[in-house]
Formats: structure tokens, C-alpha cells, sequence
């Protein structure tokens, strides 16, 4: 009926992939998040300050992640996308999208992909002023 040998069985990990504008994380935990199997960030895979935020430094971070994950047996990933948030940007930074993209093309299976950028119910003020930023 199903052919049994050509499946193997998917397991899961999740991925949290922390994204800011000035630098990109991907912290890859077991399911309940207790334990760390692999964490890498953007400013390990490139030498200038600048660039530790940029896409091409994700994919680098990216696909050392799935090297180490196939060493260790994970074969699927929830991945869990956070912005700064808070009083600051809610905006994933530069390098989530292609964190994500590396993930997906380095053959880990992809199972929920959730936004857990916080969000304040009513916190401090925002920088800037009343009359805001002026440059």
C-alpha cells in the first residue's frame, strides 16, 4: 500500500531566528526549548560590523546550522521569527527572510513558521518625542 522504505520518519526541532537590523541569531532548541542544540549568529560567518545584519551572513549562519543538524539526526524544523518588537521596530531585520530561505534549500523540512516578535500592550513611550525625530 505505502512504501515505508523511501520515508524516513521527520524529526523536529524548533528554530528561533531572532533578526534585528544590526545583527541576525538562529538558535536551533529542542521542542520545548530546554535544551540548545546548535547557535550561530551573523556576526560569527562575517568579518565587518556592518554586515552581521545583512542576508548573505544569514545564509552562511544558515547553512552551518543544517550541517550540524544532520550530524545530530534533525531532519525537521518549526521555525519561530522575532523582531527587536517591544517599543522598537516589529519588523523582522534583513536576514530573516533569508535565513529561512537557506533552511528550506539545504533539504530540512519545514513544519510551522509563527511570529513571535513581542508586542507591548501599553509600555513605556516611544523614542523620539513629541514632535519626533528631526534630522
Amino acid at each position: 500500500m505505502f512504501d515505508t522504505a523511501g520515508s524516513a520518519e521527520l524529526i523536529f526541532a524548533v528554530c528561533h531566528i531572532y533578526a534585528t537590523f544590526n545583527d541576525t541569531f538562529i538558535h536551533v532548541t529542542d521542542i520545548s526549548g530546554r535544551e540548545t542544540f546548535v547557535r550561530i549568529t551573523g556576526g560569527m560567518m562575517v568579518k565587518a560590523d556592518r554586515e552581521e545584519s545583512s542576508p548573505y551572513a544569514a545564509m552562511l549562519a544558515a547553512n552551518i546550522v543544517c550541517e550540524r543538524l544532520r550530524r545530530i539526526g534533525i531532519n525537521a524544523l518549526h521555525i519561530k521569527i522575532r523582531g527587536k518588537g517591544g517599543a522598537q521596530s516589529r519588523t523582522p531585520g534583513p536576514g530573516a527572510q533569508s535565513a529561512l530561505r537557506a533552511l528550506a534549500r539545504n533539504n530540512i523540512k519545514i513544519g510551522r513558521i509563527e511570529d513571535v516578535t513581542p508586542i507591548p500592550t501599553d509600555g513605556v513611550r516611544r523614542a523620539g518625542g513629541r514632535r519626533g525625530r528631526r534630522l
